[in-house]
């Protein structure tokens, strides 16, 4: 990635602004195609959300979407839409024993409007908020007791494939554990034991951090420093760790790039919530130092591989940086992504997700207390680089300003080993289409944005402290 080191946050004021004018009848539009019950809006085909039946991990971000536009705009339309439809649709997701992903469904709906409600962006009401904090409780117990034991004691909350994998993407979903336990929950357990979902998140991090993130340090023939595999495979009868996976990646031994950007964000968020959290009930985990370090090792590492060797120079990347038609496309990180080529698809859907990790990343290092000079050169450098990445994503051929295409953040891939992504005719490769996740982390980027450029609360998934 060439990374822009004059850009300014301020200076992307006119295309978020954009982005958010073109948001806005997207949202309307699909709310009218995309009923409930009709199967949860996924990704587009010829520019309309269609349903994929794999599970059902999309629908908060198609309610949390209405709920980032009210907060950016004020708009409150797109409240009351958010907030109806996380009552009447979102409640079997809180209870959802079947899947990895209560951070993704129910902190976008629950958790968007308890931060709402908290900020003083909405009235406060008192049952109204705590039937919010009951969901997000329930949730992230639920999501916390998909537990499996690994060799050495600890643990980690298994994916929708079954009790033997550990899916890089969870990293993102175990906010849902740290909303829980901020809120004053635990799971209950076999003969009344009280399990911590803060302990669970720690460990499942720490898993996570060990067996999906590559340090460079001699683990297999293809250990680069920060480069990651979306799925880590254990022995579920004696619980050691057998191998590397991937579902949607290209390779155990290549890095697919959405679950790189996954790690990214998520220990980057992570960090930022570790601070929330008092030295007392950190100290039965190792305490705040090792904890604190196992996550800046994991985010530092993964930031630095996306920049560079994962993206083109606009910080844009392909859909897995071992892509076999990479090979045809000599130089392809010295020139700006091309989505209309012949050989291999872009993400932008990563590229969204990357970018936010990049600049939470950088504001912890450049603006944390303690922190030496170097830390906060590395952290302008990250921060830099997000920015560079959202200049490149808010503006064509990315931001879809076309009334007719429901997807806002175009050239998004979801499973290219599957064949699932639509081809155009006269196309080698998907491209011009859109996909749920994509379109609610690019709002979730530029509403980011937007509270550092006006100078409002620092927005993150657990509110502010006030």
């Amino acid at each position: 990635m060439k990374i822009d080191k004059t850009l300014k946050a301020a200076s992307l004021t006119p295309k978020i602004r954009r982005l958010w004018e073109a948001s806005a009848p997207k949202i309307d539009s699909i709310e009218t195609t995309c009923q409930p019950g009709s199967g949860s809006p996924v990704f587009t085909v010829r520019g309309r959300y269609t349903a994929r039946g794999w599970t059902e991990w999309t629908q908060g971000f198609q309610y949390g979407s209405a709920l980032l536009q009210f907060d950016a705009t004020g708009d409150r339309k797109y409240l009351a839409m958010g907030r109806e439809m996380t009552v009447k649709v979102m409640a079997s997701h809180v209870s959802h024993v079947g899947v990895h992903d209560h951070g993704f469904n129910n902190v976008s709906t629950y958790g968007n409007l308890w931060r709402l409600m908290k900020e003083g962006r909405i009235g406060y009401n008192g049952h109204e908020c705590d039937f919010y904090e009951l969901a997000l409780k329930i949730s992230g117990a639920v999501q916390a007791a998909r537990w499996r034991n690994t060799a050495d004691g600890t643990g980690y909350i298994y994916s929708f494939n079954g009790p033997q994998s550990l899916f890089v993407d969870t990293i993102r979903s175990c906010r849902a554990l740290a909303m829980s336990h901020m809120l004053g929950h635990v799971l209950m357990g076999e003969r009344d034991a009280r399990i911590s979902l803060l302990g669970r998140l720690i460990e499942h991090a720490g898993n996570t951090a060990r067996w999906n993130v590559y340090y460079g340090e001699g683990r297999d023939a293809y250990d680069i420093r920060g480069r990651t595999c979306h799925e880590a495979l254990f022995n579920v009868n004696d619980g050691n760790f057998r191998a590397p996976s991937t579902q949607q990646g290209y390779s155990p031994f290549s890095t697919w790039t959405r679950g790189l950007a996954w790690a990214m964000l998520g220990f980057a968020e992570q960090l930022e919530f570790l601070q929330r959290i008092p030295d007392a009930e950190l100290k039965p985990f190792g305490g705040r130092r090792p904890v604190q370090a196992m996550m800046l090792k994991a985010a530092t590492a993964t930031c630095d591989f996306y920049i560079e060797h994962a993206t083109a120079t606009d910080g844009i990347p392909y859909w897995d940086t071992g892509a076999p038609g990479l090979a045809e496309m000599e130089g392809w990180q010295d020139r700006p992504a091309d989505p209309y080529n012949e050989h291999e698809p872009v993400d932008s859907s990563a590229a969204a997700i990357a970018a936010q990790g990049l600049l939470r990343l950088g504001r912890q290092l450049k603006e944390g207390h303690g922190q030496d000079a170097r830390a906060r050169k590395e952290g302008q450098r990250y921060f830099q680089a997000g920015l560079t990445v959202a200049n490149t994503l808010f503006d064509e051929p990315y931001l879809s300003m076309d009334p007719k295409h429901q997807g806002l953040i175009l050239h998004s891939v979801y499973h290219r080993p599957n064949g699932w992504d639509y081809i155009a005719r006269g196309q080698r490769v998907p491209n011009g289409e859109s996909s749920m996740w994509g379109d609610y982390h690019a709002r979730e980027l530029a509403l980011y944005l937007q509270r550092i450029i006006d100078g409002g609360t620092y927005y993150t998934f657990f509110g502010s402290e006030d």
